[in-house]
């Protein structure tokens, strides 16, 4: 375990039992989350990535994309 989480669940343990149940559930529901898309990535093809790409790259020509700061304009704080 690293010193890093340790911290963390040390200071998680001086928390209620009722939040500590809420932030152990968050942290296995997150823990199945990676693991899903850790298995979706394995078992993606060469051919899959290639078909990816290729619509990457046409919706990109297109002109069907934007730029993130568009989607997330930069703080101005």
């Amino acid at each position: 375990m690293t010193e890093l989480l340790r911290q963390a669940i040390a200071e998680i343990e001086k928390l209620p039992e009722d939040v500590q149940n809420a932030i152990a559930a968050r942290l296995l529901a997150e823990l199945a989350d990676e693991k899903g898309w850790a298995a979706r990535f394995a078992a993606t093809t060469d051919a899959q990535w290639d078909r990816m790409a290729e619509r990457v790259r046409r919706e990109i020509a297109a002109g069907d994309t934007f730029s993130l700061d568009e989607v997330f304009p930069p703080s101005t704080s």
